[in-house]
This record gives C-alpha cells, sequence and structure tokens, in this order.
C-alpha cells in the first residue's frame, strides 16, 4: 500500500556503518530480554567454568543489582578486556558450530550486559592474582588489581541504564524476582552436582534466601530424584515414573508423573536438551501426545525430562536465547518421548498419585481439641486370632467380617477356621481384599497396611475401555467406503502435509488419495465415525499439524466413542455387587494397565494408609 510517509525517506538513503556501542545494545535487545535473561547467561557461564557453588544476589527483582558469585576456574587478567569483546569466547574455536558441548558459545553475554547496565567482573584463576574490570554503557575501563580467593564474581548494576525506555517494559520487582528463581531452578535441575544459591538483598543487609538446593550424592538417578525433590516438590518426588529410554543415539531419561498427578496448567514441565533448559514445541508436543489418552483437555501433565544425544545432532543456534532447538531428526525424538512415556504408564499399572489420598485425609482432618493439653489414648492393636474371636462373640452383623471376602450385602456363610481365613484373604495384594460396598458405587477394601475405597463406575470404566483399545489395535479400525469420494480443496502445501501423515490416517481408517494440484480424495472414513463432514475433518487436521507438527484429532474421535461405549458397558453406580463381583474387579484392576485412573483422569481409588488412619483418631 502506498504511504504518504514512506518508512525510509529520500533524505536516509545513506547507508551507515554503526558503531560498536549501537551495536551491543542492539545484541543486549535479543540476548537480554529481562533480568532473569542475564542471571541465565552469567549462570551459565559459572557452570561452563567448572563452578560446584554458584551463588546468586539479586536487588530490586535484578534491576538494580545481580551478583553471580562461582567458584569456577576464573578469567585470567589479560584475558578479562578480551572476554567483554563481543564474539570472543574460550568455549569453540568457530571451525565447527554444531558440534557445541557448552551453553555458551557466541561470546554475546558480557559485552550485552556491559552495553546496558554497569558491569564488574572480578576472578581469579590458580596460581595467579585476582583482577577486575569494570563497563559501563559500554565503555569499559583498565584493568586493575583486586582481592578474591577463587572463582569469578560478575556483578551487574543497574540494568538498561543505558537504555531507559526499556526500563518501561519491566515488570513489577516481585514479577522479575519470580521470573528469576523460575531460571535458576531449571538450572538447578540439570546440574544436580552443584549447589545453588539464590538471596534477594533488596534493602541491603544480609537479605534472604529464597531458593537453596545443595549439592546431591549418589548415582545419575538418585541424585537427579533428590534434587527434583528439592526443586519441584516431595509429592512431584513421589508420584514421578523413572524414564530411561536409548533410541539411535538419542538417550532419554528422567521423571514424569503419574496421570492422576495432573496441573491444571502446563507449569510443571521441564524440558532439556544436552543439559540446556528449552521451551520447544515439538518436545511439549510429544509430551502432551504421550498422555494423550490419560488426560482431559483441561489437565497437563508433569514431568522433567532430559535428552542427551550427539551435538551434530542437535543445533542449538537456531534462538537469540537459544531456548529452541532443531533435532536432524525431529521424528526420532518424538517418538521416543512418545514410546517411553507411555511404557513406563503401563508398567505402572493400576497406580494412582498419593496426593489422592492425602487430599482425602485432609477433608477428614479432625476438629482441632478444645484444650491443647487434651488427652491421648493408645491402644494395642488386637491379634488376627483375637479379631477373630470377637467377631464370633459380637452380633451377626459383625461375623460376617471374618469371612474370606466379606461384602456386607451376601448372605452369610459359615465361618471359616481361622488358619484357613488367614492364608486364603488376599489382603496382601496391592488392591486388598473387598470388605463391603457402600453407597451401592464405593467399594472398601481391606489392605495390609491399610484400606482403599474404589469408585465402582469409574474402575469399570476404564478396564472395559482398555479392553476395547486392544481389540481395536488387533483388529484394526473399520473403514467405511464412501459412495462418491469427496474432493476437498487445498493449497499445494496444505496438500503436501497431509499426504505426509497419509499412511497414519489410514491406520484409524481414514482413507485419502491426491487428486490433481492441491485436492484431496477421501475414499473412507472410520465406520465407528458414522456420518463424518470429510471436509471439516481434513481442515481440522491440517490445523493441527500446523499447529504442532502432528495430528491425533481422528484418533481422539475414535477413542472418544470407545470411552462412551465404555462408560455405558460398564458397572451403573447405584448397583449391588457381590462379594466375588468386587474381588474379581479388584484383581482384574492390579492386571490392568492404567486401570488407576478413569477415562477423564480422575482417580478410580484412593488408598488411605493405617498409620494415617489413626492419627485422625488422635492414635500416635
Amino acid at each position: 500500500m502506498a504511504q504518504a510517509n514512506p518508512n525510509i525517506g529520500e533524505d536516509r538513503l545513506v547507508i551507515r556503518q554503526l558503531d560498536d556501542a549501537a551495536i551491543n545494545r542492539i545484541a543486549a535487545g535479543e540476548v537480554v530480554e529481562r533480568p532473569a535473561s542475564a542471571v541465565k547467561e552469567l549462570v551459565e557461564n559459572a557452570i561452563d567454568a567448572g563452578a560446584t557453588r554458584i551463588a546468586i544476589d539479586i536487588a530490586d527483582g535484578g534491576k538494580t543489582l545481580i551478583r553471580v558469585t562461582d567458584d569456577g576456574c576464573g578469567i585470567s587478567a589479560g584475558d578479562l578486556p578480551l572476554a567483554l569483546s563481543r564474539h570472543a569466547t574460550s568455549k569453540i574455536d568457530g571451525s565447527d558450530l554444531l558440534n557445541i558441548h557448552t551453553f555458551g558459545f557466541r561470546g554475546e553475554a558480557l559485552p550485552s550486559l556491559g552495553a546496558v547496565g554497569r558491569l564488574t567482573i572480578t576472578s581469579r584463576v590458580p596460581g595467579a592474582d585476582a583482577a577486575q574490570i569494570n563497563v559501563a554503557g559500554g565503555k569499559m575501563g583498565a584493568v586493575k588489581p583486586a582481592a578474591l580467593r577463587a572463582g569469578t564474581v560478575v556483578e551487574l548494576r543497574d540494568l538498561f541504564f543505558a537504555t531507559p525506555a526499556r526500563l518501561k517494559f519491566m515488570r513489577t520487582d516481585r514479577a522479575e524476582a519470580q521470573a528469576i528463581a523460575d531460571t535458576v531452578k531449571r538450572l538447578a535441575m540439570a546440574e544436580p552436582s552443584v549447589t545453588f544459591t539464590l538471596r534477594d538483598v533488596s534493602g541491603g543487609g544480609e537479605g534472604r534466601v529464597t531458593f537453596r538446593a545443595d549439592r546431591e550424592n549418589g548415582d545419575l538417578f538418585d541424585a537427579l530424584h533428590a534434587r527434583l525433590a528439592r526443586v519441584i516438590g516431595r509429592e512431584f518426588a513421589e508420584n514421578a515414573l523413572q524414564i530411561d529410554a536409548t533410541r539411535e543415539g538419542i538417550r532419554l531419561f528422567g521423571y514424569a508423573a503419574l496421570p492422576t498427578y495432573s496441573r491444571g496448567a502446563a507449569v510443571a514441565q521441564y524440558l532439556f536438551v544436552n543439559g540446556r533448559p528449552v521451551r520447544d514445541k515439538m518436545l511439549t508436543g510429544a509430551l502432551r501426545a504421550a498422555y494423550f489418552d490419560f488426560l482431559s483437555r483441561d489437565r497437563h501433565p508433569a514431568a522433567a525430562l532430559f535428552i542427551d544425544c550427539d551435538p551434530t545432532l542437535v543445533d542449538v543456534n537456531v534462538h537469540p536465547a537459544k531456548s529452541e532447538v532443531r533435532f536432524r531428526d525431529p521424528g526420532v525424538a518424538r517418538g521416543l518421548i512418545v514410546s517411553s512415556l507411555r511404557h513406563a504408564l503401563a508398567e505402572a499399572g493400576h497406580r494412582a498419585s498419593s496426593t489422592v489420598a492425602n487430599a482425602t485425609l485432609g477433608a477428614m482432618r479432625p476438629e482441632p481439641a478444645q484444650s491443647a493439653t487434651a488427652r491421648v489414648y493408645q491402644m494395642d492393636r488386637p491379634s488376627p486370632a483375637a479379631r477373630q474371636a470377637a467377631y464370633r462373640a459380637q452380633s451377626p452383623g459383625f461375623a460376617e467380617l471374618a469371612q474370606d471376602y466379606s461384602g456386607s450385602i451376601v448372605e452369610p456363610t459359615p465361618v471359616a477356621p481361622i488358619a484357613e481365613a488367614e492364608e486364603s484373604q488376599p489382603q496382601d495384594l496391592p488392591l486388598g481384599a473387598a470388605r463391603g460396598q457402600v453407597h451401592e458405587n464405593y467399594i472398601i477394601t481391606q489392605t495390609a497396611d491399610g484400606m482403599v475405597i474404589v469408585d465402582q463406575h469409574a474402575a469399570h470404566e476404564r478396564l472395559v475401555y482398555e479392553k476395547l483399545k486392544t481389540q481395536m489395535a488387533e483388529n484394526g479400525v473399520a473403514a467405511q467406503a464412501l459412495l462418491i469420494p469427496e474432493i476437498v480443496e487445498l493449497s499445494e502445501g496444505d496438500c503436501a502435509r497431509l499426504m505426509a501423515v497419509a499412511e497414519n490416517l489410514t491406520r484409524f481408517g481414514l482413507t485419502i488419495e491426491p487428486f490433481g494440484g492441491g485436492a484431496v480424495a477421501v475414499r473412507e472414513t472410520p465406520a465407528i465415525l458414522g456420518e463424518v463432514n470429510a471436509r471439516a475433518m481434513i481442515l481440522d487436521i491440517l490445523d493441527e499439524l500446523a499447529d504442532q507438527g502432528e495430528s491425533q484429532m481422528v484418533q481422539a474421535k475414535i477413542e472418544a466413542i470407545l470411552s462412551r461405549v465404555a462408560c455405558h458397558g460398564s458397572v451403573r453406580s447405584g448397583r449391588r455387587m457381590r462379594a466375588e463381583e468386587m474381588n474379581a474387579l479388584l484383581r482384574e484392576m492390579e492386571a490392568t494397565p492404567h486401570s488407576g485412573q478413569c477415562n477423564h483422569g480422575r482417580p478410580t481409588y484412593v488408598e488411605l494408609k493405617l498409620s494415617d488412619i489413626e492419627r485422625l483418631f488422635g492414635r500416635s
């Protein structure tokens, strides 16, 4: 469109070489987006230097002070001026930009920080005296002697003082401090052998420690598990599955949470490539695909996954902040994530998150005692023989508790001898033995160390759903041929993108063929879906391909129908069940993968430990 005032007027046609100060400020705009970006660059430099202890001090959300202290190898006095020069680095020689083994490699961070703030570097290498250099607004001072025992101290004050306009885009001190804490935590997850300390010194003085993670000992998984428990939380660590798999030179390891430990947003998804924290659409899409069949659309999985591979298999130089990567063969990485997580979830069997039980216990807490010195009564647990004798001595309603499977709705049968009953009771099995049914929907079971409450409808719905999926996988998805193939006109690019996944679509009963130009012919649709708007389905698939790089829409529609069939074909709420039916359901749950959650990601049972139940009643 013609404009009266074009961006470049006739009087500005001369091409000029920008000075170094302007160049560095422009580079800082890409590398240093906010104080958290500066912290990330400085902490990564410390890790590259081999530091085992890293301390970060900030003031006013990092706007007035960022200080990073490490015990790494240090920078010699002669190299300090060069360290503040653009594209000067000790980490690569420039001959191969794909074979990168360090966090930093561009040599842009320090000069960029010095261009927009007041930067002071104090460092000492073994066997030499410490030295210091200052740079403010791009103006470098002379190297001078300093006092430092070892390592490096990088102090950045008044960030963006040289570019005041950038300060207007900063968020509140609290928000910036939170972003810094999140950055430090992500880096700490990938380095369990390093001690991290984050301190807020706003207002001067000693300040307060807002995050600390001491060095973890043990092998890779022990150290990582302990570090994740400290950073993400103990509940995540208790409900996470260990992941360790390798495919075509790419290794995936880490921890992924059970589906019943899900979040309302994607805030607990941490992905790392060769130790570098990344926010990559392809990797997060693979994580979502792995949990696709276990969570509803409004729930998100929690995981901390690490991908290790030869540096030549991944390009980390595709984003200014190095937060995105590009794999040489993204299909291998994606397939590894999906298959490894699904295998781990299948091996978890009926296991459900312990947070479900914790929430249940929290809702059952007794009211506070009126007196702070309320008396606590302790009672010894009766032996099994004493319990059996007590049952027989009491009313017939209690006598049935001595049976092998004592659902309260079963007609009484002769009581087995005590020794026989103890041997035949399946209390030692994971879900225990059924002891009754309440409100015609919840099965109460007794385990070796507690009790379990099972939602009979949700549990049986999952079991039926898993059977239907297995049958579909074995027999394939039946397709119905269209009497007249439907032609869908697309652009040539969309047509090529769609035909690239045509084979996968055929597996789910949707058969498409090229029809010349950008058109495709839809010849078959999944029979289970009934009458289908083929054009709308094709366009929805293309939208998913453009957004996520892959499409699960057809599979989602088919499995949604299977889920509805399972819902209608399962044991209904309100149905009374016999003892043998309840125990058969429990045994089938123990043998069926993913039976710990229903088709919508909700738990199918709650387990309460006896020690927790006793604590509810004031027993110790």
